[in-house]
């Protein structure tokens, strides 16, 4: 008998909820989401301090730099980039309108991942955000 697409989106769901890593929570996302969510990724790599941490936090991949920084996952109908933070989304407002936002959550197409430059700087707003919070 041949499984059904919802059947295999709960099916990864379910994996995705148990991975202990991010390599293990990626595998469980299907294409194209998976392609998406690996070139965030490394785009976020690419941008956090060297000492930052890659975890899963409440379900969710999250790199970890002087506390929560950001995350990103899939869905059944989008992925989302999770800054953490409204202040640095409303700083964005403007780059972000032609996304579905809410509180720290940016949405996005599963086959599209967020632009490079976008994801950059929201990355290192909360960099800057988290050290000044450090600093007190």
């Amino acid at each position: 008998m041949k499984k059904s697409r919802s059947a295999d989106r709960r099916s990864a769901a379910k994996s995705i909820v148990a991975a202990k890593n991010v390599d293990e929570y990626l595998a469980g996302v299907p294409e194209p989401a998976r392609s998406t969510l690996n070139k965030m990724r490394a785009l976020i790599r690419s941008a956090v301090p060297p000492e930052a941490v890659e975890t899963i936090s409440y379900g969710v991949p999250t790199f970890k730099y002087k506390g929560g920084l950001v995350g990103f996952a899939a869905s059944a109908n989008h992925c989302g980039f999770y800054t953490m933070s409204p202040s640095v989304l409303a700083a964005f407002e403007p780059e972000l309108e032609r996304y579905e936002t809410s509180k720290g959550t940016i949405r996005f197409p599963l086959d599209k991942p967020l632009p490079a430059g976008l994801v950059r700087k929201l990355v290192k707003a909360r960099i800057a955000e988290n050290e000044a919070k450090h600093k007190r």
